[in-house]
């Protein structure tokens, strides 16, 4: 079946009418850009996140109608992995792994310090936007857990002083 695409529809049509405007022309943009694409999805939603930070609900339908899928199969790709987000993330994003290899040698600890030490609960942003707490289930380092990721920068052996030390030079 061939992809539909929903870019000529007007704008207050179901089930676009949640985004309109500018927004909806922007996403329009990045999914025309990806149509031609094998394996489309992941790369549309990449570049969603890049443009708004997350993954908003109302682009969800616009992107089932376009590639032909269901909105259930775009929200379950975008909640199976666990960098796209559904909510806004300040600037920075720390997260610390959750799976048992790392809890056998310590994650849960670490994780109650590093909260408590940073003053946030999963899923909370500082209040001036610039650091975000997640738990994450497996950062693939699993040799040397506990793990952590700071943005881009993976750490192994992940202490609860390392890991306040790189949160404070974000802050």
């Amino acid at each position: 079946m061939q992809p539909t695409s929903n870019i000529n529809r007007p704008p207050n049509t179901p089930p676009i009418a949640a985004l309109a405007g500018e927004p909806l022309e922007r996403l329009q943009a990045i999914i025309t850009r990806h149509l031609g694409d094998e394996g489309p999805l992941l790369p549309i939603l990449h570049d969603v996140q890049a443009e708004w930070g997350m993954i908003p609900e109302a682009a969800q339908p616009v992107i089932a109608e376009a590639l032909g899928m269901s909105r259930a199969e775009i929200h379950g790709v975008v909640s199976f992995y666990h960098d796209f987000r559904q909510e806004p993330a300040g600037r920075h994003v720390l997260r610390l792994c959750r799976a048992e290899a790392c809890q056998s040698v310590g994650a849960d600890a670490l994780a109650e310090q590093v909260r408590a030490a940073l003053g946030l609960d999963w899923h909370e942003t500082t209040p001036d936007g610039r650091l975000t707490l997640e738990p994450v289930f497996c950062l693939g380092l699993c040799a040397c857990g506990p793990s952590a990721q700071l943005d881009d920068r993976l750490v192994g052996r992940a202490t609860t002083e390392k890991l306040v030390a790189l949160a404070g030079g974000v802050r």
